[in-house]
């Protein structure tokens, strides 16, 4: 095993672990992986807590579905075919996560987009957090209806279901969800004090100018 699948798979559970405990996923929800070369990702495995995962759980995949190394007995997320599609459909894509945290779920479930320009961090880094239409969990649904949102977006809201986030490295589409998630939370605790106001447009313009010098 080379020394960078060996730091993946543990970057990956180390990942599961902050998804278990900040309340993004409960009992076996989620998945994640990390693309390892052209043609192969190692991805999380089925009915398996990702706050309790091992690096020797992991499954490692080729682009197709075809399991290429794990333990006996072991089979991958159901949901990977959201996984391969964002590898297949986006070679700049290494690093994926789903999970369930619980303000970005509740928008999932109403069908919002998130794209109110109410901070500096979020016109810069999530101007908008749009909504993919439901499809059912482990079938091609999922995938098909993330399509348009390949390569425009870093985050997507699953409708009814969760969210989905990936990135350049497995850690950015790890932070990508996180960010998500916090504007989320912040979207609805400014709503419940009736404070929910957006910057001045010269202002959110201001700031757009300023997402090439933060690689966006």
């Amino acid at each position: 095993m080379s020394d960078k699948e060996r730091e993946l798979r543990e970057l990956i559970c180390d990942i599961g672990r902050n998804l278990f405990n900040k309340d993004f996923i409960a009992a076996n929800d989620g998945n994640i992986s990390a693309r390892l070369n052209e043609n192969e990702i190692l991805v999380t495995p089925t009915a398996t807590s990702k706050g309790y995962l091992k690096p020797d759980n992991l499954c490692k995949l080729d682009l197709d579905g075809n399991i290429i190394d794990g333990k006996p007995g072991v089979v991958p997320s159901s949901e990977v075919k959201m996984h391969l599609r964002c590898y297949k459909r986006m070679p700049e894509c290494n690093g994926v996560v789903h999970a369930h945290p619980p303000y970005s779920t509740a928008f999932a479930i109403k069908g919002e987009t998130l794209d109110k320009a109410t901070m500096p961090e979020v016109v810069i880094a999530m101007p908008e957090i749009p909504v993919a239409v439901y499809g059912c969990p482990s079938t091609e649904e999922v995938p098909d209806s993330l399509e348009p949102y390949f390569g425009k977006y870093e985050a997507v809201l699953l409708e009814s279901h969760g969210s989905i986030s990936w990135g350049k490295s497995l850690m950015e589409a790890y932070l990508n969800m996180e960010r998500m998630e916090y504007i989320a939370k912040l979207t609805y605790i400014t709503r419940q004090i009736n404070g929910e106001r957006e910057l001045p447009k010269d202002r959110v313009d201001e700031l757009i100018k300023l997402r090439s010098f933060y690689g966006k």
